[in-house]
């Protein structure tokens, strides 16, 4: 059960970053584990003046939405354990100390192989964890 769990989750996530790339985003992580926190997928953003923006995404995989969508699940606890992942991120990758920041949700529902995908732009604020 647990390998089919993982093997949903890597292939939402793998959805997600393509739907994302084709948006114009930049990949630059996947994965990152930090004590207390994982974040998924960190992408850049970049505006048409040049302003870049460090964009953390949560994948969440849901067969259906029986018992609620993927950014129902993304609760408080999640956010805070985001932020703090997020911020042990900027840590270790000082070059984008200076860059703005944004928390994104993908929902990934129905076939895992290819999964309906909604993608939440800016789903949460830092300072709302």
């Amino acid at each position: 059960m647990a390998v089919d769990r993982r093997a949903r989750g890597q292939a939402a996530e793998a959805a997600a970053r393509t739907l994302l790339m084709r948006a114009g985003l930049k990949d630059i992580a996947a994965n990152a584990n930090y004590r207390g926190g994982e974040l998924d997928l960190v992408m850049q953003d970049t505006d048409r003046t040049g302003q870049r923006t460090l964009v953390f995404v949560e994948v969440r995989y849901r067969q259906s939405r029986a018992f609620g969508g993927g950014a129902a699940s993304v609760d408080l606890g999640k956010r805070r354990r985001l932020v703090h992942a997020a911020q042990r991120f900027l840590l270790d990758h000082p070059a984008h100390a200076d860059d703005a920041c944004r928390f994104d949700v993908v929902e990934a529902e129905g076939d895992p192989e290819a999964p309906r995908l909604a993608w939440i732009k800016d789903a949460f604020r830092a300072d709302d964890a």
